[in-house]
């Protein structure tokens, strides 16, 4: 992911013109680590993040969302996903837009230039059961270091504290 963020940031290196928009929700387990991702920018200083654990943008918000989004900007879109057992705590990363909600069977419009899904757990039979059960712990390691890996690639600094605490330090590498 480091290498992927730093060529983003590399092409795009005014941040006050980066849109980050963490899509998912804070009621359930593994949709929540785009709210997670976005408030952990939010702390980190970040001023444009759309998609918190306070205001999500879940299914109902990011069709509102993807309208209001200034093309000035370059959009971020990050979101949970299921896959491989193999791939559970992985990331995929691409330089295009990312399509939410399909692995519930939502049509909702495709969102990023630039796109990070977490694989928060396997697919399946009843995949929105699958979210739903999905380790909490998981998803906010994921979320760190998500967050953690984007702030890094534009602020150059690899280790920043998150919620404050001191004792909670993270570094990518």
């Amino acid at each position: 992911m480091k290498q992927f963020l730093a060529s983003v940031a590399e092409a795009h290196a005014d941040r006050s013109k980066i849109i980050v928009v963490c899509i998912g929700s804070d009621r359930s387990t593994g949709d929540s680590f785009g709210p997670l991702t976005g408030t952990m920018l939010k702390e980190l200083g970040w001023p444009n993040v759309i998609g918190t654990l306070e205001k999500p943008c879940d299914a109902h918000a990011v069709e509102r969302e993807t309208l209001e989004l200034r093309e000035d900007h370059v959009v971020i879109a990050i979101d949970a996903c299921l896959g491989q057992q193999k791939s559970v705590g992985s990331f995929i990363l691409a330089d295009k837009p990312l399509q939410p909600g399909k692995a519930i069977g939502r049509r909702l419009p495709a969102i990023g230039h630039y796109s990070i899904a977490g694989v928060v757990n396997r697919n399946g039979p009843k995949a929105y059961w699958k979210l739903q059960t999905t380790s909490l712990f998981l998803v906010l390691q994921m979320a760190k270091e998500a967050a953690l890996a984007i702030h890094t690639a534009w602020s150059g600094s690899p280790e920043r504290t998150l919620a404050g605490n001191p004792d909670t330090r993270i570094r990518i590498i």
